[in-house]
């Protein structure tokens, strides 16, 4: 009789076993077609994107090209122009940067400025501002004058600033560092 338990009870195991190994096959098979599934349908998506950031770059680089502008372009893609040079300490991360600035859209349009809004501070490398202002800053010194192009990535994105910026804007910032502390 102990014997046949023995038999019944490693029979069991082996049905139990057997049922999670293909469970677990299973599973793998499913979360397979699941990324499948979710790869047909991102593809579009992706290439509406590329397609998208090709445009952008194409009318930055027209832009740019019109108005003999002589600038670096980042691995990000911030282009970058520093027109005036100052004396003063370069920018570092973690201190107050106190700006001057004019904002426009790549058609032109004034949306924000210094001038009417007032002078802009934040904390180098501690966010708050465009991820493109927060690199393009590291590029200057009290005193310098610079034109930086923000690609939508680099600026509000898709949603925009929900004021005066549109989705998927790109920015061209006209900046002054007027103090460091």
């Amino acid at each position: 009789m102990k014997m046949n338990n023995v038999y019944v009870s490693l029979f069991l195991i082996w049905i139990i076993a057997t049922f999670c190994a293909s469970c677990t096959q299973q599973s793998n098979e499913n979360n397979e077609q699941i990324t499948q599934k979710q790869i047909d349908t991102q593809e579009p998506f992706v290439k509406v994107n590329r397609y998208l950031v090709k445009k952008e770059e194409i009318e930055i680089d027209d832009l740019v090209r019109r108005y003999g502008w002589s600038m670096e372009v980042s691995q990000s893609g911030l282009r970058s122009m520093i027109y005036f040079r100052g004396v003063g300490q370069p920018v570092v991360p973690g201190k107050l940067v106190t700006i001057r600035y004019e904002v426009k859209l790549i058609d032109g349009t004034l949306v924000y400025s210094s001038e009417k809004d007032g002078l802009k501070q934040f904390l180098v490398g501690k966010g708050g501002v465009e991820s493109g202002i927060e690199e393009g800053i590291l590029l200057l010194k009290v005193g310098d004058r610079a034109k930086f192009i923000l690609p939508s990535h680099l600026a509000f994105g898709l949603l925009g600033d929900d004021k005066m910026i549109p989705p998927k804007s790109t920015l061209i910032y006209d900046i002054e560092v007027v103090d460091l502390n």
